[in-house]
């Protein structure tokens, strides 16, 4: 069976693409616009419409809901959120717990939001279990376990060989960290799920819809301009098209590949019956998930960006990265070395210069905006999403601060990344120094990162 390439995700090639909506049919007004229809601008429309059920809310949709990486990404709703360290470091020890805390609780808000809207998204509670396989990744993965404790997440535990193996058979693995703040769930379904609730709340939804610019009050498309009090920019990877915001973030490129349906006589190999979004200590890491219909959907970056911010068409994914993709997949598991890879597809996360997700409120200009979450979007756009209603209703004169509104990536300020060629540059050769010290570290079973990969975390900004 050939591999299908592209086509936007293997999400929307099993559960279907939606029925379009309708573009904007011309200027109009509201009280609050939100450019951008995946999982931080429909989320941000709901909490906001739930909590003023009488605002006039409009999302503008580029192409339709959910077709950037809230439709597909590697279905991980989990606890990280980017830039926890660095907040520490800036707002104190505490101020970075409080969010940690809030990031915990977010896995539960969304699975419960879930089920009282009636989203089927094949969620299943089986927490995160991120693996080593060399005594390196060993070093890592227990210096990122002691500080996931000292950030309060006391439910955490540490696996040897013999327990890692109980829960998922993954060859070589010497350990793992395993924290209960996670789920699987299918992508695509919770963002069309997501996208009808807030349609039925009253919130006015127009798709083929691209914002050109953002500016004081307006959003302006080809099909007219819509001005509101309040306008909020929810684009994470597509950010850079819009006008003036080529360097802000970086489109970020991740692929991925999931295989045939698996028989139970593999799986009876595999294990992984407790179905946890399952990661690794890489420094060019893989994510992966045991889909509800038992395949095993496994993404890295392959190549991780493109020159000028460019974005892909479609979802379409080269061939050297799908070969990568099937390679860590048989390592994991070679059991799978004759297993049909059945699609592979692509698609952009925002990245900020110093790798930490933010949520702002310009309460001169009535701009907001919320992303960079470099990857870990499912749950953390739920928490901006929140944290921009009450930044809102904050400004409005509606209520006051809240314990949202205090925490430390509330309104926090970045540099714009380099011009071209250097982002181009730099971005290439700090994923070429990854892979480099992966390779040795497999190759050479050093027990300490090599200074190649130390070096492009601090000049990533990743550190």
């Amino acid at each position: 069976m050939n591999t299908v390439n592209g086509g936007i995700s293997f999400w929307y090639a099993q559960d279907g693409t939606p029925a379009p909506r309708e573009p904007l049919p011309g200027d109009t007004s509201a009280d609050v616009c939100i450019v951008g229809g995946g999982y931080t601008g429909l989320w941000t429309a709901y909490y906001l419409k739930k909590a003023v059920p009488f605002l006039n809310i409009t999302v503008l949709e580029a192409r339709f809901c959910g077709y950037g990486a809230s439709g597909r990404n590697g279905g991980w709703l989990y606890n990280g959120i980017a830039g926890r360290d660095r907040y520490a470091k800036l707002h104190g020890h505490e101020a970075a717990v409080r969010l940690q805390q809030a990031m915990n609780d977010t896995v539960g808000e969304v699975v419960r939001v879930a089920d009282a809207e009636g989203i089927d998204a094949d969620i299943h509670r089986g927490g995160v279990l991120e693996i080593a396989q060399t005594p390196a990744q060993l070093a890592r993965l227990k210096a990122f376990h002691a500080v996931e404790i000292a950030f309060g997440e006391k439910e955490r535990r540490l696996l040897g060989a013999r327990e890692t193996a109980e829960r998922i058979r993954v060859t070589g693995a010497v350990a793992s960290s395993w924290t209960p703040h996670g789920a699987r769930l299918h992508p695509a379904k919770l963002v069309k799920g997501l996208a009808a609730a807030v349609e039925a709340l009253g919130v006015t939804v127009h798709e083929s819809t691209p914002v050109t610019e953002i500016r004081p009050k307006h959003a302006v498309t080809p099909y007219g301009t819509v001005r509101a009090p309040y306008v909020l920019r929810c684009t994470e990877g597509f950010t850079a098209s819009l006008k003036g915001h080529r360097r802000t973030w970086l489109p970020m490129n991740s692929s991925m590949i999931v295989t045939e349906p698996l028989p139970e006589s593999v799986w009876a190999e595999i294990g992984w019956e407790g179905r946890e979004a399952l990661g690794d200590m890489a420094h060019a890491y893989m994510y992966a998930q045991r889909t509800a219909d038992d395949r095993i959907a496994v993404g890295g970056r392959g190549v991780p960006y493109r020159y000028g911010s460019r974005t892909d068409n479609d979802g379409r994914t080269h061939p050297a990265t799908v070969a990568e993709l099937r390679e860590i997949l048989v390592r994991f598991f070679p059991r799978l070395a004759g297993t049909a890879v059945d699609h592979a597809w692509s698609g952009v996360l925002g990245v900020p210069r110093d790798w930490c997700a933010t949520v702002t409120l310009d309460r001169s200009t009535g701009l907001g905006w919320a992303g960079g979450y470099v990857g870990s979007g499912v749950a953390t756009a739920n928490l901006a999403a929140r944290t921009l209603r009450d930044l809102i209703q904050q400004d409005s004169g509606q209520s006051g601060p809240t314990d949202l509104t205090a925490l430390p990536w509330v309104g926090h300020k970045v540099r714009t990344w380099e011009p071209e060629p250097l982002r181009w540059l730099g971005v290439r050769t700090l994923y070429t120094a990854y892979r480099h010290a992966d390779h040795r570290e497999s190759t050479t079973h050093t027990p300490t990162t090599p200074r190649l990969a130390t070096w492009a975390d601090r000049i990533s900004g990743r550190h």
